[in-house]
């Protein structure tokens, strides 16, 4: 088998244990940027996006956009609408997927798919993140009492509706439990603002 194929061979069984993966991650196998951009022109790998490549028959799950993101940022956290989404908590579809990510990391570039970023401290940032498969890609998403104070806290970005709306689902559902919810919002300094909408939700429960 010459070298090509043998990188051929490589790329493709790199990609069905990953996925999608990024080149970085095809250099790290051995295999070259050039093996990688030849299956492109044949038609044996799909380029996604910027440095992100996909086998063209993968089964594209309903989440495949989040997959993408945590290829694209390893480190951020998938928070706000695009959590509550995940969640099944609105019905809102978000255009862009809501990315959480430290003070001090580097904001990601313009891509695909497109990103909406927002800086977390350290401490809310690696609070209540549960990992999650999407298309073998493991992707981190926030817990669903965490994502509805972070909601709360980030009302003037998302809207206070869509953070009442997940408020709501999340309570109607029992995915979250007024505890939980209300720890969460302790920690995330809006305690004072979830409150009244907690207490008045739960009142004839």
């Amino acid at each position: 088998m010459t070298k090509t194929g043998t990188q051929r061979d490589q790329a493709i069984n790199l990609l069905r244990v990953k996925g999608i993966a990024r080149l970085s991650e095809f250099r790290d196998a051995g295999i070259t940027a050039a093996a990688v951009g030849r299956m492109v022109r044949g038609g044996e790998v799909n380029r996604l996006g910027r440095g992100l490549y996909q086998l063209p028959d993968a089964l594209l799950d309903a989440n495949h956009s989040l997959a993408e993101a945590a290829k694209r940022v390893p480190r951020g956290v998938v928070c706000l609408v695009s959590a509550l989404a995940y969640h099944e908590l609105t019905d809102q579809l978000p255009r862009a997927v809501w990315m959480a990510i430290g003070t001090r990391e580097w904001m990601p570039k313009e891509g695909r798919p497109a990103m909406r970023i927002v800086c977390f401290t350290d401490a809310l940032l690696t609070d209540d993140v549960m990992t999650v498969h999407i298309e073998n890609v493991p992707v981190r998403v926030f817990g669903v009492a965490k994502t509805i104070a972070d909601c709360f806290r980030h009302r003037r970005k998302v809207g206070q509706t869509i953070a009442l709306e997940g408020l709501q689902e999340a309570l109607r559902q029992r995915k979250a439990s007024p505890a939980e919810i209300a720890r969460h919002a302790e920690r995330g300094g809006v305690a004072t603002v979830v409150r009244p909408y907690l207490e008045a939700l739960t009142a004839n429960a």
